[in-house]
């Protein structure tokens, strides 16, 4: 077996009852859960109790999907297996940084309240969303998004998958113009138009944040949406540029395998960068950690590729 990376899920992988099985059965897990309510309350109960409606408020999807990304990590961690490196997908990208101790969980559980607190402002101040365009090449959905003064392509996933941002209306005019290419165009479960110029407006306040928060060079390399590259120099500066520019997935998986991965165990609910990555290549081997079925299946499946 070559490296394992953990990639933790983003923004929109929210489910209700995510993590409750896990929390239930293993006591790492158990912990960053009740870490979490320490910093915010009720955050276990928003995890396991929220309706859907609830989770997608950007202000509560953030620090439960962080929770629960770190709480499967603990549940890997416990039975032994670690990462070489890691990466995380948006808001994810601070559960990598946590799992690889830049921050204390504790620390990283105010950074992202603030961050989902701050993004559901500046989504609030405009009708705005996100689709997720499938089928095209970049150049495509670039040259389409061009033809709309408020729509960016944000999110390279793989081939054959970008996800725009920008305001609703204009999503929803240019689903025609992706049928018309040979392509679909499906909204995504997310309330604003992140990693986008939509997000300029709480930049400053997320700085000041970021600038009073305690964060230390990782103990193994963390691989950043901004760059494709492992964080290096100013992490701060990567984290405040991450939200209102693109994030580079299928460069940044491309650049792990070139370091050697062959392994890549997604974290936290949902199964989107399983299904990203295996698209990207199909010389790795998958494994997702999401609950207590799909921990059982992982470790089996990682313990007999060894």
């Amino acid at each position: 077996m070559g490296k394992i990376a953990f990639v933790f899920a983003g923004q929109g992988a929210q489910t209700p009852g995510m993590g409750k099985d896990v929390c239930g059965a293993i006591p790492a897990a158990a912990q960053v859960f009740a870490e979490a309510d320490s910093v915010r309350e009720g955050t276990s109960k928003q995890c396991f109790e929220a309706d859907a409606a609830e989770l997608m408020e950007t202000k509560n999807t953030q620090p439960c999907i962080y929770t629960v990304d770190l709480a499967m990590a603990a549940a890997l961690d416990d039975a032994g297996i670690k990462a070489d490196m890691t990466a995380g997908y948006s808001l994810g990208e601070l559960a990598a940084l946590t799992y690889a101790g830049s921050m204390t969980l504790e620390e990283g559980m105010r950074v992202v309240s603030e961050r989902g607190r701050l993004m559901q402002i500046a989504s609030e101040a405009h009708e705005t969303g996100m689709a997720a365009v499938l089928k095209l090449t970049d150049g495509q959905v670039e040259e389409i998004c061009g033809r709309y003064p408020d729509l960016y392509p944000v999110n390279f996933n793989c081939d054959g998958q970008v996800s725009v941002a920008g305001d609703k209306d204009q999503l929803v005019s240019m689903q025609a113009d992706v049928k018309e290419a040979g392509g679909i165009a499906k909204i995504l479960d997310v309330s604003g138009a992140f990693h986008s110029p939509y997000m300029n407006g709480v930049v400053e306040e997320f700085e000041t944040v970021l600038k009073d928060a305690n964060i230390n060079e990782a103990g193994i390399p963390v691989y950043s949406n901004r760059t494709a590259s492992p964080y290096e120099g100013d992490y701060r500066r990567l984290l405040k540029e991450q939200i209102i520019n693109p994030v580079y997935w299928k460069k940044l998986i491309n650049n792990m395998m070139d370091e050697g991965v062959d392994t890549f165990i997604e974290l936290g609910p949902g199964k989107a960068l399983t299904s990203m990555i295996t698209r990207i290549s199909k010389d790795v081997r998958m494994y997702r950690v999401s609950d207590m079925d799909t921990l059982a299946k992982t470790l089996e499946g990682v313990k007999n590729n060894a």
